[in-house]
């Protein structure tokens, strides 16, 4: 088996504003140390973690071209790619909400969106077995037109579009396990019949308003919209029974080309922006039982493209786990917070309440 990991430096240099957690700056927020919780550490340790195990030597590790304009217009329209440029060549600034970005901006996510598009193109061509993608800016929030959420370009919309143009598939699953709501790829696919959008997120944790289990597509595309909302304090178990449940069941009856993963890891129980406590043994599973579906379902062809997730120290550790089982390697990377997160599952009444909670969800799905 081979797994590509596609990486580049520049995209660590990608630089936010003048933020203290999610806070603008300002009257009495004052600032902090490290600013937006979106900074390069959680993905450059991640990658440095796979240097130091030895997994990165195991991979075929590669870089990819920026986007191309065709590329990004086929997901966002021209107004807004102008705009973003035209701040980008200056001094920066900010379009939407929560996205913040310096000079030179621009050129970076569209390198974000070239990393997850040519992973998928690799995948799909024969190249690779399967793939996961370091895109930094994340995607998975940014709606055609609107930034927000940290996201500038939707790096899986805009490689699913490359893929549909350049004739590689027809039917896409995008399963998104970021503990915030995909409401970008959401609003893309909501009428698209072709694309099955599956998001596992804390409920009304951002945004506010969007994720919610009724909201299952329009037009031909209703029921291709899969929201499957957790309450806060949702752990290991959940997750997992929730995917068997209903996650799988969805997508072996879609039939999919190809498998694309949101694949945020701010569900981690220390995560400072979600309120869960899935733990890497959860992602490694996670990605176990996605890779099943894929070998059974589409030759195996699955691609991960990073996303959210705020723990410089844990989120490394979850990445190690998913990269590892991606690529059947025997490289161990220990999880120190193993035992911590282990022992601060919920009980056997949270945990009943979640049964309950997940068998209502599979209701409103149909499964």
């Amino acid at each position: 088996m081979t797994t590509g990991f596609f990486s580049d430096e520049r995209c660590f240099w990608h630089g936010g504003g003048n933020y203290a957690l999610t806070l603008p700056v300002g009257g009495l927020v004052q600032p902090t140390f490290g600013g937006l919780p979106e900074n390069p550490e959680t993905k450059r340790r991640l990658k440095n973690l796979l240097e130091v195990t030895g997994l990165l030597a195991t991979l075929d590790h590669r870089s990819a071209p920026a986007a191309s304009d065709t590329e990004l217009a086929r997901v966002h329209p021209q107004s807004y790619l102008d705009a973003f440029r035209a701040a980008s060549d200056d001094k920066g600034g900010e379009l939407g909400l929560r996205t913040p970005f310096g000079p030179g901006g621009y050129e970076i996510a569209a390198l974000s969106a070239g990393l997850t598009t040519a992973a998928l193109r690799a995948v799909l061509r024969g190249d690779l077995d399967n793939a996961y993608a370091l895109s930094r800016p994340p995607g998975h929030h940014a709606l055609p037109d609107w930034p927000n959420g940290f996201c500038l370009i939707n790096n899986i919309a805009v490689a699913i579009e490359a893929a549909r143009a350049e004739g590689l598939a027809q039917r896409f699953v995008v399963l998104d396990w970021d503990v915030h709501h995909g409401n970008g790829t959401e609003a893309i696919y909501y009428e698209d019949p072709d694309v099955l959008t599956i998001s596992i997120h804390q409920e009304h944790n951002y945004p506010l308003d969007t994720g919610d289990a009724d909201d299952q597509g329009r037009g031909a595309g209703l029921g291709y919209n899969v929201n499957l909302p957790l309450p806060p304090g949702a752990g290991h178990l959940a997750y997992l029974a929730l995917t068997e449940r209903v996650v799988l069941p969805k997508i072996r009856a879609f039939r999919p080309d190809v498998i694309l993963v949101a694949c945020g890891f701010d569900a981690s129980g220390v995560d400072p922006l979600g309120r869960m406590f899935a733990t890497s043994e959860t992602f490694r599973q996670l990605t176990r039982m996605v890779k099943e579906a894929a070998r059974d379902l589409c030759g195996g062809r699955l691609v991960l493209s990073h996303e959210g997730g705020y723990s410089e120290v844990h989120v490394p550790f979850c990445g190690h786990a998913v990269i590892e089982e991606l690529s059947g390697s025997p490289i161990h990377a220990p999880d120190p917070l193993a035992q911590t997160l282990h022992k601060r599952q919920p009980g056997p009444r949270m945990d009943a309440f979640l049964d309950e909670w997940i068998l209502d969800l599979a209701r409103q799905h149909g499964v």
